[in-house]
């Protein structure tokens, strides 16, 4: 039997449609070829603190941002596991807090990853920057691993039939 190039599969959830599409793509590559399958969101608290630091935010509303996002992170990564699920693949969650970029990486790393799945803007999407495309960016410039970026439209319906 021939090795599968990738036996752990590490992806970014933030909670857009485009890291949906990454998850349910994770999945099904982990089902066709039998990888660990890890779904990462991360906090991004560094952000958090820039707004702080800058007197955007009061150090109240930081703590209340934070509080939304740990539990969208936590609703998120419940949806990866019943997608998953749907699908027999078994999936570790990670939540943790920090700058996005860096997280993602040390994630992979400590997961012992050997590709990282995003979520990107397809070409009729926005042509804005965001910063979930900045996030991309540095992960891509940052990562030791092998990225690939998943922009495909119709994922949905081949994730259902499979």
């Amino acid at each position: 039997m021939v090795k599968s190039l990738f036996q752990k599969i590490i992806v970014a959830v933030n909670g857009s449609e485009q890291s949906l599409s990454a998850a349910m793509y994770a999945i099904m590559m982990a089902k066709q070829y039998g990888c660990e399958l890890k779904a990462v969101y991360v906090v991004d608290t560094a952000t958090l603190k820039q707004l702080e630091l800058l007197r955007f935010l009061y150090s109240e509303e930081r703590n209340r941002y934070e509080e939304k996002l740990l539990s969208d992170g936590k609703r998120n990564l419940s949806l990866v596991s019943r997608l998953a699920a749907e699908k027999k693949v078994k999936v570790e969650e990670e939540l943790c807090s920090g700058a996005v970029w860096s997280e993602i990486v040390r994630a992979a790393d400590d997961f012992s990853a050997d590709l990282i799945l995003l979520g990107g803007k397809t070409a009729n999407g926005s042509s804005r920057h965001d910063r979930v495309s900045s996030a991309n960016s540095e992960i891509i410039g940052s990562a030791s691993k092998n990225v690939l970026v998943v922009k495909e439209i119709d994922i949905e319906k081949k994730f259902r039939i499979l």
